[in-house]
């Protein structure tokens, strides 16, 4: 009887279901979501410094504070813009007028205007049509040093002061609107000009909303170009 009772009490045996294998693909789950999950947070650190520095950017483009009152400077480099017909653009005419009033009061005793030919149709350049429209001004045409390559605000700085250095210039004021004006510095202090002043018009033609957000754009681009340069990844 007691033989018969020790044999009741014997372990059932188990049947194997597969739970082994469940260790194993909870790993390999666990390890899909833990990539997925640093990916998804990787792309909303770099999202959100995208946007810091696009904050950061805008803020410096529409805080910009010209000098006041602004310093004399042998010569004035005007940065070029479209022209219409082969007459300055609305806009480009309020960086000239801006020109016109820092060369009678003195500020400049020359005027460098700064640009190529526009894909327009235009028969001048930029800086023909800029000289045209000062001469008609009263501004003696060999006050105005025409540079007549540029096709960027990089190239405008570039080429405009070896013109005038081929004229025995040596100090610069840089003239465009207010929403370019910190670009425009940062460049010409990466190219080492001497003591770099822009003086900036606000303009009153143009669509401050939409050039202040292509400028922002524009204003990081020149961010990653410039660190290219400084490493050594892009000519200067």
């Amino acid at each position: 009887m007691k033989a018969a009772e020790a044999g009741t009490n014997k372990p059932k045996p188990t049947k194997k279901t597969g739970t082994a294998k469940k260790p194993a693909a909870r790993r390999k789950k666990n390890r899909h979501g833990g990539l997925l999950g640093r990916l998804v947070r990787a792309c909303l650190i770099v999202g959100a410094l995208g946007v810091f520095a696009a904050g950061y950017l805008f803020w410096q483009i529409t805080h910009y504070s010209p000098p006041n009152p602004v310093p004399q400077r042998e010569a004035g480099i005007v940065l070029g813009a479209a022209l219409w017909n082969d007459a300055p653009s609305p806009g480009l005419k309020e960086r000239l007028d801006q020109a016109l009033k820092l060369y009678q009061a003195g500020r400049v005793q020359k005027l460098i205007v700064s640009g190529g030919l526009d894909r327009n149709g235009s028969k001048l350049t930029e800086a023909q049509g800029m000289r045209v429209y000062l001469v008609s001004r009263g501004v003696p045409k060999d006050a105005v040093i025409l540079e007549n390559r540029a096709t960027s605000t990089y190239e405008n700085l570039v080429f405009s002061r070896k013109a005038g250095e081929a004229a025995g210039i040596k100090s610069y004021l840089i003239i465009t609107h207010e929403y370019h004006a910190s670009r425009a510095l940062d460049m010409a202090r990466f190219l080492g000009f001497p003591d770099p002043v822009v003086s900036s018009v606000k303009s009153k033609v143009l669509n401050a909303a939409a050039n202040e957000t292509r400028e922002t754009l524009a204003y990081g681009k020149w961010q990653l170009d410039k660190l290219l340069m400084l490493v050594g990844l892009k000519s200067v």
